[in-house]
C-alpha cells in the first residue's frame, strides 16, 4: 500500500471550518477479470446524488476498514467480498465533510449485484463513460491509468 495520503479539495474556494472531524470511509474498487471496475451512482437524497463513485461507506465504531467494506457492500449492492487488498488512502475536503477514503482492491466476490439504495451501476474502463464523477473518485481513475501504464512498460 502507498504510504502517502493524497489530499483533494473537492470544491476549491469554498470556506470550511478548520476543526471538522474526519469521517473514515471504506471504499471497494471491484475489479472484474477483464480489468473493468465497478462504479455506482450516489442515491437520491444523499449529498452529490447522481454522481458516480466506487461503492463503500462509513466505518462504524471499532470497525476495521475491511469489516466496514464487507458490511457496506453487502448492504448496498448485495455482494459478499473475498479478500480486500488495502491499496491507497486519500483525504477529501468536501464542503459538507472532511472524508478519509480507504481504497481497497477487490478481485473476488459472490452474489448478484443488487442496487439496494436505488442507485445505478456500470462496469467501466478508463476513460469512464458515466458522468459526473465524484471528486474523491477522480484520483483513483488516475492511479488505475498509472498502474496500467507501468505494467505495460
Amino acid at each position: 500500500m502507498n504510504g502517502q495520503v493524497l489530499v483533494v479539495d473537492a470544491e476549491p474556494g469554498i470556506a470550511r471550518p478548520i476543526d471538522r472531524p474526519v469521517v473514515d470511509v471504506a471504499v471497494g474498487v471491484l475489479i472484474a477479470p477483464d480489468g473493468r471496475f465497478l462504479l455506482t451512482s450516489r442515491p437520491v437524497g444523499k449529498v452529490y446524488a447522481g454522481y458516480w463513485e466506487f461503492p463503500g461507506g462509513k466505518l462504524e465504531a471499532r470497525e476495521s476498514v475491511e469489516q466496514a467494506l464487507r458490511r457496506e457492500l453487502q448492504e448496498e449492492i448485495g455482494v459478499t467480498i473475498g479478500a480486500a487488498h488495502a491499496w491507497r488512502d486519500s483525504l477529501v475536503d468536501y464542503p459538507h465533510a472532511l472524508v478519509r477514503l480507504h481504497f481497497c482492491k477487490v478481485y473476488d466476490w459472490t452474489g448478484e449485484l443488487q442496487m439496494r439504495e436505488g442507485q445505478q451501476f456500470s462496469w467501466e474502463g478508463v476513460p469512464v463513460r458515466c458522468k459526473p464523477i465524484l471528486p474523491g473518485t477522480v484520483p483513483v481513475l488516475e492511479w488505475l491509468v498509472q498502474e496500467r501504464g507501468s505494467a505495460s512498460s
